[in-house]
């Protein structure tokens, strides 16, 4: 199922990072108590929770239009058949849904990491809840790989080289602004991109809950994040924003799909090329930095050469959108859905009932 044998894309970080223990058990910030609570109490099943007795269509495997394929309108997808413009959309969503895998492994030890590296008894009481949110979604997306698409990708070489410097840097709050603010605030509005225009319902509902979790994730980071880069001096807080436009060009290049167009060898310079020159994805890779630049600006991180980083990639619009209700919607929408589920769930139950009457 692998697109490369997995003994070449093994891969060992050494890690950074001091333990710190606090003795301190009195009672910690509020909000963060508070979110720790919802993250208690909002913990899923990934086995119970999703119908995997859904069949889905290799061809299209989340149900989009083909006017959402990156290369649409090109020569390149203009002189493919049915058939190829098929395995084009396999390969698109494995490789997509691989990343996803990939950067939430990352994920998961990163917020491990965050355990013991953390300052403070309720921040550590929050990351744990994470860990579990993040191996139950390595479980879910690993599943959907092998179960449904049946063919995975290596991780993207930005998304490796970002993991790389965040799980090796020893600061804690490096760790947050590298994974719960620039990667997982890029994965959500990833998530919503599928979760909104899906019709195919195993990756629809996937995502939606994911993103449930997700949106705690970063919620998190920006708490733990605003309470601390105000203690920071200048120099410190430019650092950390050079590391940010460093991130942020190299996670635009990510959802080029490079690694696709070179191993299905279909004029993977013109696929690329037709890409970066595209108003479809220039709007689509604006709208992935959504989560992101109001996340930055709320923790304080939105200096001048922030604010150009952002006017050059063009989403410099994004800055004051309102993030709890982002959260909020992301919130209703899987608890929807999961209604949804469970009235589907009851009537089958009733018509069986009937039925054996």
């Amino acid at each position: 199922m692998y697109a490369l044998p997995v003994e070449q894309t093994r891969w060992q970080v050494p890690g950074g990072g001091t333990t710190v223990f606090d003795w301190e058990y009195d009672e910690g910030r509020d909000r963060l108590l508070s979110l720790y609570e919802k993250g208690k109490q909002k913990q899923w099943d990934g086995a119970e929770r999703l119908d995997w007795s859904i069949e889905i269509d290799k061809g299209n495997p989340m149900g989009v239009p083909e006017q959402t394929i990156a290369i649409y309108g090109s020569r390149v997808w203009d002189s493919l058949g049915e058939k190829d413009r098929g395995m084009v959309r396999h390969h698109l969503a494995s490789w997509q849904f691989s990343q996803f895998l990939h950067g939430e492994q990352g994920a998961l030890i990163c917020s491990s990491k965050i355990v013991h590296t953390v300052p403070g008894l309720d921040a550590k009481f929050y990351a744990a809840t994470q860990v579990m949110d993040e191996a139950r979604h390595v479980e879910v997306y690993s599943r959907y790989l092998r179960e449904k698409l049946e063919l995975a990708y290596p991780i993207n070489p930005g998304l490796k080289s970002l993991l790389d410097e965040v799980i090796t840097d020893s600061r804690w709050d490096m760790t947050y602004l590298g994974m719960q603010v620039l990667i997982e605030g890029l994965a959500l509005a990833a998530f919503a991109l599928i979760r909104d225009i899906a019709t195919e319902p195993l990756a629809k509902t996937l995502n939606a809950y994911v993103m449930q979790d997700e949106a705690r994730h970063v919620a998190f980071g920006r708490l733990a994040l605003r309470d601390f880069y105000p203690e920071l001096t200048q120099a410190e807080r430019a650092e950390r924003e050079e590391f940010c436009v460093e991130a942020c060009y190299l996670m635009r290049q990510r959802f080029l799909g490079e690694e696709v167009w070179r191993n299905l060898d279909i004029d993977a310079d013109e696929c690329i090329d037709y890409m970066r020159h595209s108003e479809h994805f220039k709007r689509f890779q604006s709208h992935l930095f959504s989560r992101i630049v109001p996340t930055l600006n709320d923790i304080g991180l939105f200096g001048d050469k922030m604010r150009q980083t952002f006017a050059d990639i063009g989403i410099i619009g994004y800055e004051n959108a309102d993030l709890d209700q982002m959260m909020e919607q992301d919130e209703k929408i899987a608890d929807d859905l999961d209604r949804a589920r469970i009235e589907q769930v009851d009537q089958a139950i009733a018509v069986g009932q009937l039925a054996d009457d």
